[in-house]
């Protein structure tokens, strides 16, 4: 027999939407001979759709949504992930819909509550397998959580299951797909089942889906891996219970596979909050650079507009460049020299900086408020066209405070808030491979906030390889200050870096939303305090 993975791309709270695309997918399955077609997890509802769950009204309007979509799927079968309200209770999960009824429903067994995952916020765990037949085949579901710990499967083929159908919203992190691997290999050492891994694919809010649905069989052997990061009707063919090689994509780069996340997840945060268009500040820098290029790519050249805000400090070069960028990718670009405007804040301020040492000598102060005049700039050209305002710093930054509030972190959205500045390169790099956009002396120039004369990034920080080595053993790895220093880091670096760390959470606390490409984002896994007193002890 047939069957098909729904990779699909669903919206939060689009429950009209989502059952119309799992109707969609059914019928193209049938037509192309499959007997069942498996969805993602929570797929009527899209995933996740946090404190929704806790209103009355939407609750019961995803099971008005289930029965909808249980009267017009026909005689396929169909597996689709919902929220199931029993008892005054919610359950995240997943029903067997065949012939207009829902004949049986399985109930999600381990609920994530760490990483970017609350799921015990809203819903109780259930205990019990369910395991139903097709075509002389017993078929078992599990969701997402339930294959990472023992348990759930076994149960599966205490049942008599003899595949398992894993419905998924895994969020994805670089190198997440061997991850996946190895948890479904181990679910099949200990019970000899096939399975068949259908995983959601799109973007909802700073989380990524990446589809990268596959089929194992009972060896461990993959037979079927189907495109990430793009929706798909995948088509896995079973002889008995073994699913029969037939289709596996080939595996892309690291920098290819990240490119492409962070184009989804700038498409699906536009498309699907209908924002007309994005902005933009441009720098001649390599950040600037990329997000233009992400933007252009993900979006259209039309949707993007460019502002180039040079200073008295922005070397030519770095006009040349953005408006060579600009001219290359097409989008619309326009100059406000912030001269003028720097110069009256100044003389406004005088006489109260007059009483303030030092007084005669410009310092972080002015350097911040050039700063806060373009993303006021900004921000006006958002709230007259109503394109939203893309951040363009990077996680390094981010992590260590080098931002100004209200300035350069101005804005709706933050396409590099998790691309680490070492990755901002290799990703430049990948996309002039596909064809060249950033000029080569963006590439090759010293990082600098041109603020004031001669400045570079690196009279502020440690160099880039070194900080983003740091930063990744510290944040995600949660390493301490003595296990860091124990790998061999400067001291005077490796203290520098955590204590920036620390002290800027207040900066991050305000800064929107961003894509979360590795596995600990300053985002939804990362609440650190911002008033705490605690410090490794070393």
């Amino acid at each position: 027999m047939k069957l098909a993975i729904a990779q699909i791309n669903c919206t939060v709270g689009d429950l009209g939407g989502n059952t119309r695309k799992i109707l969609d997918y059914a019928n193209q399955a049938k037509n192309a001979g499959a007997r069942l077609v498996v969805t993602p997890e929570l797929a009527l509802s899209g995933y996740p759709p946090e404190d929704l769950l806790l209103r009355h009204g939407f609750r019961h309007a995803c099971q008005n949504a289930l029965t909808e979509l249980a009267g017009k799927t026909g005689d396929i079968t169909v597996v689709v992930g919902h929220p199931h309200l029993a008892a005054d209770k919610l359950y995240n999960a997943a029903s067997v819909i065949r012939n207009g009824k829902i004949i049986a429903t399985y109930l999600k067994n381990l609920l994530p509550n760490d990483s970017v995952f609350d799921e015990r916020r809203y819903f109780e765990p259930g205990f019990r397998p369910c395991v139903f037949e097709l075509d002389g085949i017993r078929f078992a579901i599990n969701i997402c959580q339930d294959i990472w710990q023992e348990g759930s499967a076994t149960r599966a083929k205490e049942g008599g299951a003899e595949v398992l159908l894993v419905l998924n919203a895994s969020p994805y992190h670089m190198n997440k797909q061997a991850l996946r691997y190895d948890l479904a290999r181990k679910r099949i050492d200990e019970t000899g089942l096939s399975i068949v891994y259908a995983n959601l694919i799109g973007g909802q809010d700073e989380l990524i889906f990446d589809g990268a649905s596959f089929a194992m069989n009972a060896r461990g052997d993959v037979t079927h891996q189907f495109d990430a990061l793009v929706e798909a009707l995948g088509m896995v063919e079973l002889e008995g219970a073994a699913p029969v090689t037939t289709e596996i994509a080939p595996l892309e780069s690291l920098e290819a596979n990240v490119y492409k996340a962070l184009c989804l997840g700038v498409k699906d945060y536009i498309g699907k909050n209908r924002i007309p268009g994005v902005l933009l500040g441009l720098s001649g820098g390599v950040d600037s650079a990329l997000t233009m290029t992400i933007a252009a790519d993900a979006l259209g050249a039309d949707k993007v507009k460019a502002v180039m805000m040079p200073s008295r400090f922005t070397a030519d070069m770095s006009l040349l460049d953005a408006r060579t960028m600009a001219q290359t990718l097409g989008v619309r670009y326009t100059e406000f020299p912030i001269e003028p405007v720097f110069g009256e804040f100044k003389d406004t301020l005088a006489k109260e900086f007059a009483a303030l040492p030092p007084s005669d000598v410009p310092d972080l102060t002015e350097e911040n408020l050039q700063a806060r005049i373009r993303g006021t700039l900004l921000m006006a050209l958002s709230n007259k066209s109503g394109a939203i305002v893309l951040i363009t710093g990077n996680k390094s930054e981010t992590a260590v405070g080098y931002s100004t509030l209200y300035g350069d972190t101005a804005g709706g959205f933050a396409v590099l808030k998790d691309v680490t500045k070492t990755m901002v390169y290799k990703l430049c790099q990948y996309r002039n491979g596909v064809g060249k956009v950033i000029p080569d002396r963006v590439l090759s120039r010293a990082p600098s906030a041109e603020l004031r004369p001669d400045q570079t990034d690196q009279d502020s920080l440690p160099p880039y390889a070194v900080l983003d080595a740091i930063l990744e053993e510290y944040v995600e790895h949660d390493m301490s200050l003595e296990e860091i220093l124990r790998m061999g880091y400067d001291e005077r670096d490796a203290r520098r870096v955590v204590q920036l760390i620390r002290q800027n959470e207040y900066k991050r606390r305000q800064s929107p939303p961003g894509i979360r490409v590795t596995s600990r984002a300053f985002g939804k896994d990362w609440r650190y305090p911002i008033t705490a007193r605690y410090q490794d002890q070393f």
